[in-house]
């Protein structure tokens, strides 16, 4: 069965000095604030569209990591990803990191690397991104 999530944003004034707030409609953990000195300088308590799609693919690539390991027979432990979005203004974003670190009894490093490479390609939220460079960087732990 498909899925829809929602978010909303209220934005009020221009795009240099103007500010907005970004609604977590779907799971109802809050507002945001958002501004454009947040997405192109310092965060400074706000966030930004590029964190939200670190966050989105951080947990998308660690959800796809799990299951291939473990349909794999190796189920991890323990999964840390982080994911790195760069923007550039008057660019766009201009590429994606992830690096993970897990611990998964029974696998050696090679094979950790090959199930994170897989689920890069295959995390939705990578297919999502296919128009952005996405680099990785796997380790055990």
């Amino acid at each position: 069965m498909a899925t829809t999530r929602t978010a909303h944003t209220v934005w009020e004034g221009e795009l240099l000095t103007g500010s907005g707030t970004v609604t977590f409609d779907s799971s109802g953990i809050g507002s945001q604030p958002v501004s454009w000195p947040s997405r192109a300088e310092q965060a400074n308590g706000k966030t930004s569209p590029e964190e939200l799609i670190a966050a989105a693919h951080s947990s998308c690539f660690s959800m796809a990591l799990s299951h291939g390991l473990t349909g794999a027979g190796t189920p991890p432990t323990r999964l840390e990803t982080k994911a790195d979005v760069t923007f550039q203004p008057g660019e766009g974003i201009t590429g994606i990191h992830l690096w993970v670190r897990g611990e998964v009894p029974g696998l050696d490093e090679e094979g950790f690397t090959a199930a994170a490479e897989d689920a890069k390609k295959n995390c939705p939220v990578s297919q999502a991104l296919a128009g952005t460079t996405i680099t990785l960087s796997a380790e055990l732990a």
